[in-house]
């Protein structure tokens, strides 16, 4: 008899933790596993919820579930996932992300589920809150991490993190990352040229992707404010912001006030990007916090080199001067001044990206499903549940 999960996730809207979740039930759909996926059904999320079904995925709708704090509809949503859980009796629950992981871990304790996985796809203890609002939020992860018997994250960097903050102990912690099918990345990839033609860029323009929600913690602020730089010394550069979100208008005006409107495209939602970063010769992320950055080994695995904030867990995937460049973070100039290194490199950029390609490998999708399948191996061991 398979050993049934419950899988909790705020909402499945487009990014990588929401990839990284579905990915992870057809994993372990595939050893023997039976997977159902909680969530929070939104139009806006129609793509993903899509994706999730037509890869073998069991989506169940929670909802009163939503990101934002409010305490009536979090105690429904607490309720609707407490009555789901007694209904599926798994033997564990995995939750994702802060929201449903406080809830969903919640809701395992009142109905006694044998075992619990908390992973958090980053953390939110800089870049998104108050000072006061967010020591309530790690005062929260850190009551929760009680009830927790594994916390899965996406680099080592992010354990200690959440570690220096007092959350959890060092034997709860296990890195698994958010993996890339980066063989079938690769493979669906367009050349260079053709990528280009596609999207209407000049063949010999230095081109900066961006990738992402259009919102404040992803930092594209800062690419807009290096943007005139960058033109003035590399004068065929051009951004692409690819991605929706707020800070579409806010990000567009910037440009506009800054004289460089015609340099910068804001492309919208693509539920495919990979024509997106095979047209690059950069990837841009000047995040204010990033747990992993799916995207980063995505483009890495394309042989496109990254120029990134050291933040969160991305100087654990990019190796300052091996396959990229770091940068500090809210550091504009570093920014400018990494971007027209490589811009007027492309030997460099060469160089950078092919070991980028090699590193991309520890990402991949194979290394994520192996450690995953580990990491549940053991908890089913050491609890008695097979």
């Amino acid at each position: 008899m398979s050993l049934r999960v419950v899988h909790a996730i705020t909402r499945l809207t487009l990014g990588g933790s929401s990839e990284n979740t579905i990915a992870s039930c057809v994993a372990l759909d595939g050893a023997g596993y039976e997977c159902i996926l909680a969530a929070s059904f939104r139009e806006s999320d129609a793509s993903s919820l899509v994706d999730a079904r037509r890869r073998g995925c069991r989506v169940v709708d929670v909802p009163a579930l939503g990101r934002e704090v409010a305490p009536l509809a979090d105690l429904t949503a607490l309720a609707q996932i407490v009555r789901l859980i007694r209904r599926e009796r798994p033997a564990i629950v995995h939750t994702h992300t802060s929201k449903a992981g406080f809830l969903g871990r919640l809701a395992a304790v009142l109905a006694r589920v044998p075992a619990v996985i908390h992973q958090p796809h980053g953390h939110v203890f800089y870049g998104y809150y108050s000072p006061r609002r967010t020591a309530v939020f790690t005062a929260l992860e850190r009551r929760a991490a009680r009830w927790t018997d594994r916390i899965i994250t996406l680099t080592e960097r992010g354990a200690a993190e959440h570690l220096a903050r007092g959350i959890g102990r060092a034997a709860q912690y296990v890195a698994v990352p958010s993996g890339v099918p980066t063989a079938e990345l690769r493979a669906a990839a367009p050349a260079r040229h053709r990528a280009r033609a596609r999207l209407g860029l000049d063949p010999d323009a230095f081109v900066v992707v961006g990738l992402g929600r259009l919102v404040p913690i992803k930092g594209f602020d800062l690419l807009v404010r290096a943007l005139p730089a960058v033109v003035a010394q590399i004068p065929s550069a051009r951004v692409l912001l690819v991605g929706g979100g707020p800070e579409r208008e806010r990000l567009d005006a910037l440009a506009r006030s800054l004289g460089v409107a015609e340099r910068l495209e804001l492309t919208g939602e693509a539920v495919d990007v990979t024509t997106h970063l095979a047209a690059a010769d950069l990837l841009a992320v000047p995040s204010r916090n990033e747990g992993m950055g799916r995207v980063i080994v995505e483009a890495m695995a394309l042989r496109i080199p990254v120029v990134a904030a050291a933040v969160g867990g991305i100087p654990d995937v990019v190796t300052d001067g091996e396959c990229g460049r770091l940068v500090a973070p809210e550091d504009a100039d570093a920014l400018t001044a990494a971007l027209v290194e490589l811009g007027r490199d492309e030997a460099l950029r060469r160089k950078l990206g092919e070991a980028a390609e090699v590193r991309a490998e520890s990402f991949s999708a194979a290394a994520a499903r192996e450690k995953l399948l580990a990491v549940y191996a053991a908890l089913v061991r050491d609890k008695g549940l097979g």
